[in-house]
């Protein structure tokens, strides 16, 4: 018999879409996915059928349709304070997991090593892991999630090629501070590294906290490669727009690798991006983050009542919880629990962590309608009657 190929001894399925499968079978709530429920916004909702009409429906340029290009660096410049040639520094993918994907291709080889912040998102370490890449880990500590200097600099060696980080933080909810960026860009110009960043939740951020683009503190520009895209701003995780901001060199490359894994993003797709970006005011993003504000804090209320202390997240629309009280002797075997006793499924915090740091904490997703996370809400608070 032929024989799969060793990669796949390395990468195992998302928790996320095992807890999932899990919710589905037992017909419980599911807040273990980042599947936004909010309703899409009319432009680009509208945009993206109007381009369908108009007859947008063939493969566009490998790095994007020039309208969606330009919307994204008059986005970058206004909302982000980057100046960014449309024509040669952005490249569209599928999805900003696609970008991330196409930029692994493009700069890393089997061997080199890269640091990951811990918890970290698990795509990224499967995406590495299946390259041949070695990760090494850098622990953030609850509640603010701070990481040692001297950690960091101590996972550097000669074969380290990038360092990636996500802000705001899934599944922390960690927001980098400009302290903490100046102090990575040390590192990266010291040692001649990538940066590779996932800001996809960039307008996700609360109680003052303010996103910065790591990208604009000062050496960090030529080192940087910026993912983002419309997925969980827009409510359209299934249109699979994303997008990279870098120097043209690394673009240019990260662009033919794009080419080669996908073709291009859905043709009618990125208008309807682009009218978004174009169209909406910032009244739109502010009202989002307010409104995403208020179910952060529903959630968090209820998880304190059920006894499942959570760590209050500073951006994105998760938050890590303790569930060192729930029965189980890993995270996986407590998520299962929860899913029984109350219907609600979260995940195991074990999928975040390489070492074991991560057997007693638990994400939820309250990225939902009021309907759906209100009787979360309530079904998690029975916790306390069990």
């Amino acid at each position: 018999m032929p024989s799969l190929s060793k990669r796949t001894e390395l990468v195992i399925q998302s928790e996320i879409r095992s807890m999932t499968l899990e919710c589905n079978r037992a017909g419980g709530i599911n807040l273990a996915q980042g599947v936004c429920d909010l309703e899409v916004p009319p432009p680009v909702r509208e945009g993206a059928q109007r381009a369908i009409n108009e007859g947008f429906n063939i493969y566009t340029r490998y790095d994007g349709l020039p309208i969606l290009r330009e919307a994204i660096a008059n986005k970058m410049e206004t909302q982000n304070g980057l100046v960014v040639d449309p024509d040669s520094e952005v490249i569209v993918s599928s999805g900003s997991t696609g970008i991330f994907y196409s930029t692994c291709l493009a700069l890393l080889d089997p061997g080199d090593e890269v640091i990951l912040f811990e918890p970290f998102y698990q795509y990224h370490l499967n995406t590495l892991l299946s390259l041949g890449v070695i990760p090494r880990f850098v622990t953030t500590s609850p509640p603010n999630w701070d990481f040692d200097y001297i950690h960091l600099e101590n996972a550097i060696n000669d074969k380290t090629k990038a360092i990636i980080i996500n802000t705001p933080s899934n599944p922390s909810g960690k927001v980098f501070n400009q302290n903490e960026l100046k102090l990575i860009a040390k590192v990266v110009q010291e040692n001649d590294l990538f940066l590779i960043t996932d800001e996809i939740y960039e307008h996700f951020v609360y109680d003052g906290n303010i996103h910065t683009s790591p990208a604009t503190i000062p050496g960090l520009l030529d080192h940087t490669i910026t993912i983002t895209g419309a997925s969980k701003i827009f409510s359209i995780t299934g249109w699979r727009i994303g997008y990279s901001i870098s120097n043209a060199k690394w673009a240019k490359i990260i662009g033919y690798m794009n080419d080669l894994v996908y073709v291009c993003a859905p043709s009618p797709l990125q208008v309807g991006v682009a009218k978004g970006l174009e169209e909406l005011s910032p009244g739109y993003y502010s009202n989002i983050r307010d409104e995403f504000a208020i179910k952060r804090e529903k959630i968090c209320n209820s998880l304190s009542k059920a006894g499942l202390n959570p760590y209050k997240p500073q951006g994105a629309y998760y938050v890590l919880a303790d569930v060192s009280s729930i029965p189980g002797s890993t995270s996986k075997e407590k998520a299962i629990y929860l899913l029984s006793e109350t219907g609600v499924a979260g995940v195991p915090g074990s999928a975040f962590y390489n070492s074991s740091e991560g057997e007693n904490l638990m994400r939820f997703c309250y990225a939902k309608t009021d309907e759906d996370l209100e009787e979360a809400c309530r079904r998690l608070e029975t916790l306390s009657t069990i």
